[in-house]
C-alpha cells in the first residue's frame, strides 16, 4: 500500500502571520513538550515563518489578548496544563484563534482512555478488555476479574507516565502505591501479547505504520525518549495487513471526533488480531518521535511536515486568496 504524500498548497510564509508555538506547560509531559516545541519552532523559522515560542497556556492567553499572534501551533502534551484535554481548544475557540490539531470534543475525548475505549466499543472497533478504577477501587479484585497479565495506567495521562506492567499479583504493590497518591481514574487493561504498532494520521490520510521493537521487555518512557536501541520498522506490515491497520487507525481517529493530525497506537494480538490502544492528538516531535518517521517514509521531511500541519489552521478563504496571489 503506497500513500500519496500531501503537498503544500502554497509557498508564501507570510500567509500564516505571527505564529505562537505553544510548548512546555505544567503537565507531567512538560520536558517532552519543550523538546518537541523547540524542534517545531526551528522547522517553521527555517521556512521563513514568523514563529515564536510560548511556554504554557496562561502566557499564550495573555499574548492573544494583546493580539500578538494570529494562530497557534499546539505542541503541548498531556492534560492539567497540557494542551490535549480540550481546555486549550475551548479557550482558542472562544477567542476565535485558529490552532493545530483536534477540536474540543476530539481532544477531550481522546485524552480520556476509558471514554475513548467506550466509544470504540460502541462502534464495534476492537480494543482490549478493561476495568475502570475509580479512586479507592479494589485493584486486586479488578485484576482477578480481567486475569493477569494487565497494564495499569492513568486514564488521562500520556508518554507512559504512571504505567505499571502487572505480571504477577505482587506487581500490584507499586501500582496501588501510585493509585493512593493519584487523584484521577485509572485504567486496568488486559495485556496484549504480540506486536506493537503506531499509525500517524494526517487529515484523511493514514501514514505508513511503524512497528516498534524495544530492546527491553516493553515500550516504556526510557525506550520512547532516551534509548537509542529501540527499533522502528516502517512500514510495519505489508500488503493487506498494512492496508487493514491503516484503515482501522483512521476509523478509530474519526470515531473519537479527532481531526487535523495525530497518532493511533495499535497492538496485534496473537489470537485476537489488531487491537486499538489509544490516540495521541498532539504527537511528539522529538528526535525519537514516530509521526516524523512515518512521514519521511512517503517523502515528507520534518520542515515540510510542520508546514503542512500549520496549513490546516488556514480557512478556505485564506487559502483561496493565497492561491490567487500566487497565480
Amino acid at each position: 500500500m503506497t500513500a500519496a504524500a500531501p503537498q503544500p498548497r502554497f509557498q508564501d510564509p507570510a500567509v500564516f502571520g505571527r505564529v505562537a508555538v505553544l510548548m512546555g506547560g505544567t503537565s507531567a509531559e512538560r520536558e517532552v513538550s519543550l523538546e518537541s516545541g523547540r524542534n517545531v519552532l526551528d522547522a517553521l523559522r527555517a521556512r521563513g515563518i514568523d514563529a515564536h515560542a510560548v511556554d504554557g497556556i496562561p502566557a499564550l492567553i495573555a499574548a492573544l489578548m494583546d493580539k500578538r499572534y494570529e494562530r497557534v501551533f499546539n505542541i503541548l502534551h498531556g492534560n492539567r496544563g497540557g494542551g490535549e484535554d480540550g481546555v486549550l481548544q475551548g479557550a482558542l475557540e472562544a477567542l476565535g484563534v485558529p490552532y493545530t490539531g483536534s477540536g474540543v470534543l476530539g481532544s477531550a475525548l481522546s485524552m480520556d482512555k476509558i471514554r475513548t475505549k467506550q466509544v470504540w466499543m460502541s462502534e464495534g472497533l476492537p480494543t482490549p478488555k478493561f476495568e475502570r478504577l475509580r479512586p479507592g477501587a479494589d485493584m486486586r479484585a479488578a485484576a482477578r476479574a480481567l486475569g493477569l497479565p494487565v497494564f495499569v495506567k492513568p486514564s488521562c495521562e500520556g508518554s507512559s507516565v504512571g504505567v505499571f506492567r502487572i505480571l504477577a499479583e505482587s506487581d500490584l504493590d507499586a501500582a496501588e502505591a501510585f493509585a493512593a497518591s493519584y487523584a484521577g481514574e485509572l485504567l486496568m487493561e488486559q495485556m496484549v501479547i504480540g506486536e506493537e504498532f503506531t499509525v500517524g494520521i494526517f487529515g484523511d490520510l493514514a501514514l505508513p505504520s511503524i512497528r516498534i521493537v524495544p530492546a527491553g521487555e516493553w515500550y516504556d518512557y526510557h525506550a520512547k525518549y532516551i534509548a537509542d536501541d529501540t527499533q522502528y520498522l516502517c512500514p510495519g506490515l505489508e500488503g493487506d495487513d498494512e492496508t487493514a491497520i491503516r484503515d482501522l487507525a483512521l476509523r478509530a481517529f474519526r470515531a473519537a471526533a479527532c481531526s487535523g493530525w495525530g497518532r493511533v497506537d495499535v497492538m496485534r494480538d496473537r489470537r485476537l488480531g489488531l487491537q486499538l490502544i489509544e490516540i495521541n492528538t498532539a504527537p511528539g516531535m522529538t528526535s525519537h518521535s514516530l509521526v516524523p518517521k512515518a512521514a519521511r517514509q512517503i517523502g515528507i521531511d520534518f520542515e515540510t511536515l510542520c508546514w503542512l500541519v500549520l496549513e490546516n489552521t488556514l480557512a478556505d478563504k485564506t487559502l483561496a486568496d493565497a492561491e490567487v496571489r500566487r497565480e
